[in-house]
């Protein structure tokens, strides 16, 4: 028997306001000693839209690195990366951007701005800090909250930097944003939250933030995590989700009524580029309780790799999983996107990459092979469309570095959920970088479909910013402007 239950709307406001209730009476006035560290926000205007170039872990080989490229729209378990406002007709993104004349990638900048689909304009982007650091894995994330104020939360990679959150000075407006300095709940008193790692921060509608991220060393290496805020400066006490042996990666998707995560995990004494199985979670009633796809309940945090959460034991077959989205059908069942391998290294001698769905069916998973790729960190996003059909828009076909991350831009449908795809169009072609990363808009935009960069897959190099419509039509950002507005180029 199910045990899942949709939220109704006079529980979720029940909820919000139980949430401040809770949050003001404990509520404690900090010293300046405990009060969060405070971050420059430039609010400037760069010249142009570029994006961050990283690498990791260097490889003996042709392939130069594990992975590698223009990563300003870095990684999957990052969420969300852009944010359609029908209101204003806009749609806000963010990005890793670097300076101009920055040619050896050494400063992350955390980029804002939007496309105005009723001008087909840009503005000039917004600097809204220096991350200090070239880490890709520092890149900021993007949510939108009911009166239309733009929230920014700039992530880290471990715990060796600090975490930053930031909202619009006025709705609907990049132009000027203010530090927040955000508490949560800790021991039945309001700390600091001054560190995230792959932060996914969703808006709920008349309810508030939910959260999924991670933390390190809590007590797994990577700690599968949630929380909750009505407002963003308040949170509730973080939840772990799973830390099974040395912890796991995670993303996520939410609607009005549920919120649920697909994970994988990191056995213990293979290293952390050694992740495999497929593990699902969610939660209707805002982490209240947790249960697997068919309603049984689930204890958190998973501690074992054999539990109720488990899709499919990809470690017995010796193969990773590498997780890239994740939606929710109109029957509310999860959908994961993922792809398979048989290592964490770079080069044919891993193939095939097999991008893969599962789809709760209500009574089981169906677990399809899709199309293959070239490299693990390939990654597309996944789209359930209002006439039932699936898309894919991803670096499926082969760049101009092949097997280095990324590659040339198609476009997969499906019109029988999932058990075949057609490539119905290859969007981008004959480029010098490869492309990669492509991001879905929450609430995504027929006009404004997709966001992603380029980049050289073995070399530093400079890193574009692209998105495309649902036709199939590119346009690239421009990396340099000399007005306040600027049309983006339309590439194919």
């Amino acid at each position: 028997m199910s045990h899942t239950r949709t939220i109704t709307t006079c529980e979720r406001s029940r909820h919000r306001r139980l949430m401040v209730l809770t949050a003001l009476l404990l509520a404690t006035h900090l010293s300046a000693a405990d009060r969060p560290a405070e971050v420059a926000t430039p609010n400037a205007k760069d010249t142009g839209y570029r994006g961050i170039w990283y690498m990791n872990q260097p490889l003996d080989n042709e392939y130069r690195y594990k992975y590698s490229g223009g990563l300003g729209t870095y990684c999957a378990k990052h969420q969300p990366f852009a944010v359609y406002c029908e209101k204003v007709a806009r749609t806000f993104f963010c990005y890793g951007g670097t300076p101009d004349g920055d040619r050896q990638n050494k400063t992350l900048l955390h980029m804002v701005s939007y496309y105005d689909h009723r001008s087909g304009l840009v503005p000039r982007p917004t600097i809204l800090l220096d991350k200090r650091t070239a880490d890709a894995h520092d890149n900021p994330v993007i949510s939108v909250d009911d009166e239309g104020h733009i929230w920014i939360f700039s992530t880290s990679h471990g715990t060796s930097r600090p975490s930053y959150v930031h909202r619009s000075a006025r709705p609907y407006d990049v132009n000027e944003f203010v530090q927040v300095h955000p508490m949560k709940i800790e021991e039945g008193r309001q700390v600091m939250m001054t560190n995230f790692s792959y932060m996914q921060a969703w808006h709920v509608p008349d309810h508030g933030f939910v959260a999924f991220f991670t933390r390190y060393k809590y007590p797994a290496a990577r700690t599968a995590c949630f929380m909750t805020s009505a407002d963003g400066h308040r949170w509730s006490a973080w939840q772990r989700l799973a830390a099974i042996d040395e912890g796991h990666y995670q993303i996520s998707s939410v609607t009005e009524s549920r919120a649920g995560a697909a994970l994988n995990y990191h056995p213990k004494g293979k290293g952390l580029n050694w992740r495999t199985n497929l593990y699902y979670l969610e939660t209707t009633d805002f982490g209240q309780s947790w249960h697997a796809a068919d309603g049984t309940l689930v204890t958190i945090p998973l501690t074992e790799p054999q539990n109720a959460a488990l899709v499919h034991d990809y470690e017995k077959e010796g193969l990773l999983v590498y997780l890239k989205d994740i939606r929710f059908d109109a029957m509310g069942h999860p959908v994961v996107l993922f792809i398979t391998s048989k290592g964490f290294e770079a080069g044919p001698k891993n193939d095939p990459r097999t991008w893969t769905t599962a789809r709760w069916t209500g009574q089981d998973w169906a677990i399809r092979p899709a199309f293959t790729s070239d490299n693990n960190y390939d990654m597309g996003s996944l789209y359930l469309e209002a006439d039932g059909a699936w898309r894919i828009i991803a670096p499926t076909e082969t760049g101009p570095q092949p097997y280095n991350p990324g590659g040339e831009m198609a476009m997969w449908r499906s019109a029988d959920q999932g058990a075949t795809w057609q490539k119905v169009a290859q969007i981008t072609k004959n480029s010098p970088f490869n492309h990669t990363y492509a991001r879905e808009p929450v609430g995504a935009h027929e006009d404004f479909y997709a966001l992603w960069a380029d980049g050289h897959g073995r070399q530093p190099s400079e890193s574009s910013i692209y998105f495309c419509t649902r036709a199939g039509e590119v346009y690239r950002l421009p990396r340099s402007m000399t007005t306040e507005f600027a049309r983006p180029q339309k590439v194919n």
